[in-house]
């Protein structure tokens, strides 16, 4: 809450070159930072392409600039020579055959990863089946990276054990 008498000065125009390209920095990346937030959440594809005062194009785009822009049909005067694309945050020329090949990487451990929670999942579900308690499972057939998970998954059963024995509600795990 402001104090009486002081009004905020609101979004105003910077005068000072400097200043607005600092400002034009940092509101960029923040962008592009809500528009991935966007894409990756909704699973939307994004395309924001933000020109400098100097006319420097930025962009960002999910799965890439090119291929939203191109879901729309072809793009008029694709003969044109480019205007030069930096990235979001460094200013640097983009290499966008890196970008999306680190695109597909990171998808590729997505998958694993939830090819992985698949497998932790269908122990359990084994488990059960098999009249046992997924507490029961031999620690010999859990696989190193499941180790932590099932260690953090024991705490929070003797929490809540320890718990409902003293007639308290369960702490809950962090």
């Amino acid at each position: 809450m402001r104090p009486l008498g002081r009004t905020s000065k609101g979004r105003q125009h910077i005068d000072n070159k400097e200043r607005r390209q600092v400002t034009f920095t940092k509101r960029r990346g923040g962008l592009f930072k809500k528009a991935s937030e966007l894409a990756l959440l909704a699973g939307a594809s994004i395309a924001v392409v933000v020109f400098s005062e100097t006319n420097l194009a930025y962009a960002f785009g999910d799965p890439s600039v090119d291929a939203v822009l191109l879901s729309y049909g072809p793009v008029p005067g694709e003969d044109a020579e480019p205007a030069p694309v930096h990235s979001g945050g460094l200013g640097k020329d983009v290499d966008l055959e890196m970008l999306r090949q680190a695109v597909g990487e990171t998808r590729a451990e997505v998958a694993a990863e939830k090819a992985r929670m698949r497998g932790i999942t269908a122990k359990i579900l084994q488990a059960k089946a098999e009249g046992r308690f997924w507490w029961d499972v031999d620690v010999g057939e859990v696989g190193e990276a499941e180790l932590p998970e099932f260690a953090r998954a024991l705490k929070e059963l003797r929490a809540k054990l320890d718990g409902h024995a003293n007639g308290r509600p369960p702490r809950q795990q962090q």
